[in-house]
């Protein structure tokens, strides 16, 4: 929960340093991020391929099938990784064209290509990173996350303020920030690897290794469905971003304070659902149906106790919490009202994202990808602009979409899960 939270820091802190410069600021990060985490998110979620594979093998102590599953892993992500900068890149000309206000697109395009540059070593640092997990390893990935986080705040305050003789860069200095944090990441991870022996062993033997067609073909065709799942409710997310800045640079302010806060809740639940994949993949690897099923449930009680808390506080604090951001009480206002929508779908946020922790650590992808798309595309981004351009709802009208499909996908991958789960005891008994 601690590493994943601290994934989502990295734009928290840099909305909240940057949103104390200036709104039409806060608003080129909200366009220029929901652009980036595109290209970010499906990288990731190509290295989640790795983790119920790496973890079927660990929890039989196939150990030379986890070393081969690492090399093969690394080779695929990096691969991935340039193949999705170049695209992420080219997309840098596309900016001006998403009908976004001439100030806005002035200051998000420098801040955007600073993204870019940050690609590579943080999709290095998310395939250790998801081997590890696959083993079982959360607390080296925690330890370095929290360091760059440190990293990110000390470089955001000397470049966005010009501190210490710094240049005052603005928006820029956030993307600085950020990129000087992203190249650290791996850096420390090589230390740690020469460090911890057990780790370090994996990948001595690795380097032994040849590269195997058919295992890089069995990672993408797991990494890959989990990317466009993942891809398909970011970009629902990024186009309820570019609607929200057809309604002007206020409420895309707005709604990068409001989904600022939801991103950091849903990533706590997000560490809660990846260790419940990993949890699953090792029961899966022994064909424990029970104890795969009490692990299951027992991550999704935590998860909707915790997001019912936290809508309880968005409720309650919606006329608080967006001063950490801006002074500005336009802002705040409507992040206020969107406040209210994100305590709803939060519950239903938590419940897509641990089902479908479930059927990644089950290496179920396919369906549940297409059911991604019915849910968000098919659902919320049609609701989104109904409410809002139709029935002239306004900004929260967009959020009312996101609310539909998070809905509709907590509710599918659940009984995707329980028909599955179903099969699979039957199959065994009857064995």
């Amino acid at each position: 929960m601690i590493s994943q939270i601290g994934q989502v820091s990295v734009s928290l802190i840099d909305n909240i340093m940057v949103g104390h410069v200036g709104t039409t600021e806060l608003a080129a990060a909200s366009f220029a991020n929901s652009v980036f985490m595109i290209g970010m998110l499906f990288g990731m979620g190509i290295t989640f391929g790795i983790t119920p594979l790496v973890g079927g093998a660990f929890s039989t102590k196939q150990h030379n099938e986890v070393v081969k599953w690492l090399k093969n892993g690394i080779f695929t992500h990096l691969f991935a990784a340039f193949v999705l900068f170049a695209l992420m890149t080219g997309t840098y000309f596309l900016l001006p064209f998403m009908g976004q206000p001439e100030a806005v697109i002035e200051l998000a395009q420098p801040y955007y290509l600073l993204l870019c540059l940050s690609y590579i070593p943080f999709m290095l640092f998310f395939s250790v990173k998801q081997f590890l997990e696959g083993i079982g390893n959360t607390k080296i990935s925690m330890h370095i996350t929290i360091t760059a986080n440190i990293i990110n705040i000390i470089l955001n305050y000397l470049f966005i303020y010009g501190k210490f003789g710094f240049p005052e860069l603005g928006l820029n200095g956030a993307g600085i920030g950020t990129m000087g944090s992203r190249i650290i990441m791996p850096v420390l991870f090589f230390f740690y690897l020469i460090k911890v022996r057990a780790i370090k062993r994996y990948f001595i033997e690795a380097h032994k290794e040849f590269f195997n067609k058919k295992r890089i073909i069995e990672l993408l065709k797991i990494g890959i469905p989990i990317a466009f799942q993942i891809i398909v409710e970011i970009i629902t997310f990024s186009i309820g971003a570019i609607m929200m800045g057809w309604l002007g640079e206020v409420p895309l302010a707005a709604h990068q304070i409001a989904i600022g806060l939801a991103s950091t809740t849903y990533m706590i639940s997000l560490g809660i659902s990846q260790a419940n994949t990993i949890r699953v993949s090792h029961q899966m690897g022994v064909k424990d149906f029970k104890s795969l099923k009490i692990a299951a449930f027992a991550s999704t009680h935590l998860v909707l106790v915790f997001m019912s808390l936290m809508g309880l506080i968005f409720i309650l604090a919606r006329n608080l919490l967006p001063f950490m951001f801006t002074t500005d009480m336009e802002v705040i206002k409507i992040a206020s009202g969107l406040l209210i929508v994100a305590a709803i779908f939060q519950v239903f946020d938590g419940l897509q994202v641990v089902m479908l922790s479930t059927l990644r650590g089950m290496a179920d992808v396919k369906l549940p990808m297409l059911i991604a798309f019915l849910a968000y595309l098919g659902i919320g981004i049609p609701v989104s602009y109904v409410m809002s351009f139709t029935f002239n709802i306004g900004p929260q009208g967009i959020w009312y979409g996101y609310l539909a499909g998070l809905g509709t996908a907590g509710i599918l991958f659940y009984f995707r899960f329980r028909k599955i789960l179903g099969k699979k005891t039957k199959k065994r008994v009857i064995n």
